[in-house]
């Protein structure tokens, strides 16, 4: 049975009422229908108020992510984070929404530069395990309350509450972009991806493809962007053919994970050293894409293969974004950290009902 409410109220009421475990459900764009009682969050959607000279926007949960962007397009001013579309890389169909993006902390290769979703949000609303209304931040970056439940709700992933609201800080888009192209293969991209990130020309994009090489981006406006591009292109240059070219559909293509796209095998995505990167690829084999300068690591890897086996040694995180498999989907967390997050979900989920997708690879799509 899946539920659909409109209003925050409903939402409120729903949960009280609701018996046992249920899933909870955006767009299903990062996962397939749920087994079980599910929430839809659609219903909750609109744009609250949007102030484009304070750089702020406040939208509902459930507005699909296409319609966010668009409404900021109009205005000349984009999310800084970049989210992605992951439905060909995952094999899902629907309408992504900006609350799953938030319960996902999904963001893009600018990331290296921008900081995460969760560096962009600064404020949220969301129902709780017991169906009361929680809200916490505002509209403005200097807020100081006891409890930073902002970045806590970002990535998430639908297990402390389902989100109603969300404030931003937004950015003005720029006129430009360029992307220096460097022919490396996988194991020497770290070291280029590193010196690009190093150096002062506020690179906001570092990513190696198969085929593509090492990609290196930078924004801004027009005389800078060329002064930038150059200078690290010649710098560059010392790991291998070093060229410029202004193809803005590269960036569009790392940010879904194009490349993977397809492709036959589970796929995983490490969090990592970037040090580590060239390693990991080299043990894991087959189809891989480094983001972040190296430090997302994204694979495909056999059906059923615990890909952390695999690529052991590494300091960092790896989890399971499709298929099934013995290993469960996210890598056990250490003994310290796991009895925070159970703290956190007593707490918040006191009867466990947020836990009816525990073992899916994504639990807010």
């Amino acid at each position: 049975m899946t539920h659909a409410p409109e209003t925050e109220a409903d939402l409120a009421q729903l949960i009280r009422g609701i018996p046992g475990p249920v899933a909870v459900r955006g767009g299903s764009t990062r996962a397939g229908p749920a087994d079980g009682p599910a929430i839809r969050t659609a219903g909750l959607s609109g744009v609250v108020l949007y102030e484009p000279a304070a750089l702020t926007l406040v939208v509902r949960a459930g507005t699909p992510l296409s319609v966010v962007e668009t409404v900021l397009a109009a205005e000349g001013q984009r999310l800084p984070f970049e989210p992605g579309d992951w439905r060909a890389v995952l094999g899902t169909e629907g309408t992504g929404t900006i609350g799953g993006v938030v319960a996902e902390n999904a963001s893009g290769p600018r990331r290296v530069q921008a900081g995460a979703c969760r560096d962009s949000l600064i404020g949220v609303r969301f129902v709780d395990g017991g169906g009361e209304v929680v809200s916490n931040g505002g509209r403005v970056m200097k807020n100081v309350t006891g409890y930073d439940l902002v970045k806590l709700m970002a990535g998430s992933r639908g297990r402390l509450g389902v989100l109603t609201e969300l404030s931003f800080k937004v950015q003005p888009a720029v006129p430009r972009q360029a992307t220096i192209r460097v022919d490396v293969p996988v194991g020497a991209a770290p070291a280029v991806l590193a010196a690009a990130l190093g150096s002062p020309f506020d690179v906001t994009g570092a990513a190696w493809v198969a085929g593509q090489g090492a990609l290196i981006r930078v924004e801004g406006l027009a005389g800078s962007v060329d002064y930038r591009a150059g200078q690290l292109r010649d710098r560059l240059s010392a790991f291998g053919e070093a060229r410029v070219e202004e193809d803005g559909a590269i960036w569009a293509g790392v940010r879904a994970v194009a490349p993977l796209a397809g492709l036959p095998g589970d796929l995983w995505r490490f969090h990592l050293r970037p040090s580590q990167a060239g390693a990991v690829a080299a043990r894991l084999g087959g189809a891989v894409m480094l983001d972040w300068g190296g430090g997302c690591l994204w694979a495909r890897v056999p059906r059923g293969v615990d890909a952390r086996a695999i690529a052991t040694p590494f300091d960092g995180h790896a989890r399971r974004m499709t298929g099934t498999g013995l290993a469960p989907a996210d890598q056990p967390e250490p003994e310290a950290v796991a009895r925070i997050t159970d703290g956190l979900r007593a707490a918040f989920d006191p009867r466990g009902i947020f836990a009816g997708d525990a073992d899916a690879d994504v639990l807010y799509p």
